[in-house]
């Protein structure tokens, strides 16, 4: 009986061959990193809190809370919010409608949510003074019914909501286009109604984006000059903007009372995006969707 003869010794395998990548390792690319967002983001917000502190607690004091600068953040940080808000529920529609429903001029209006983005805020502000000016087409017909917009912190909000309506639609827009409609009908088939459907099924999956689309809104509400800056008026204690205190002090060489205005305007907004993050991340575990980001 033949036997098969097995070699005394075995030829060791290859070594893996170590894989090229294009871009340089983790050491380079993170030094460069960190340089990178040391010269951008962290030393100037560290040369605004030094400057702003340069003259002590009560001077930073007595400049951030001064009347005038207080009724400011009421007005941008109160506008930003319900700018935001607004955008969620009118972002949400918007983007409904266009991801679920086929309509003649479909492509038109997809186009045409991207216009806050491409046009410059000085062109979109000047736009929005000459439609809601007491003589302006729309102003012509809000002025009998007592409805004042330009001028007023109502066209703050006006124009808040204008240059923030596009972060919600393409944030929430995506997400609905990903999410699969047979989920709605087996909650129809187990009886449910369609608000039931959309209450329980697609709400929850939707919460993130739509919660992701409001920081945005407001992120960018929060600091808009341009065009907020002609609609607005600019009546102190009225509607003045936090940017255009910032603006004023400059122009007087109040290089202290403006960057201290700008550090309470980055405290403030941090703390609420930190929050909106937190909310987004604890939709996300609620949701179970935290291990597909």
């Amino acid at each position: 009986m033949n036997t098969a003869v097995l070699p005394a010794t075995q030829a060791a395998p290859a070594p893996a061959r170590k894989r090229r990548r294009v871009l340089p390792g983790f050491a380079p690319t993170l030094g460069f990193t960190l340089f990178y967002l040391s010269l951008l983001v962290l030393i100037p917000l560290c040369a605004v809190f030094l400057k702003s502190a340069s003259h002590g607690v009560e001077a930073f004091w007595a400049a951030a809370t001064s009347p005038r600068v207080l009724a400011s953040y009421r007005l941008s940080f109160g506008a930003a919010l319900l700018g935001a808000f607004i955008n969620v529920i009118f972002g949400f529609i918007l983007a409904w409608s266009l991801v679920r429903y086929d309509f003649w001029g479909k492509k038109l209006v997809d186009a045409l949510i991207d216009l806050p983005f491409a046009l410059p805020t000085a062109v979109a502000g000047i736009a929005l003074t000459a439609l809601y000016a007491p003589n302006g087409w729309m102003g012509s017909w809000l002025e009998p019914l007592g409805i004042k917009v330009a001028f007023t912190p109502l066209g703050v909000l006006v124009a808040l909501i204008f240059i923030g309506l596009p972060f919600v639609v393409r944030t929430v827009q995506p997400v609905l286009e990903d999410l699969d409609t047979e989920l709605e009908e087996a909650a129809a088939s187990l009886g449910a109604h369609r608000w039931q459907a959309f209450r329980l099924v697609v709400l929850p999956m939707l919460t993130p984006a739509l919660l992701t689309g409001f920081a945005l809104a407001f992120a960018r509400a929060v600091g808009e000059y341009g065009s907020v800056i002609f609609i607005a008026g600019n009546m102190p204690m009225v509607s003045e903007i936090t940017p255009l205190m910032i603006i004023t002090k400059l122009e007087q060489y109040d290089y202290v009372g403006a960057t201290t205005i700008a550090v309470v305007m980055l405290v403030f907004s941090f703390l609420l995006l930190l929050g909106i993050n937190g909310l987004q991340a604890w939709s996300l575990r609620r949701n179970g969707l935290d291990g597909k980001r």
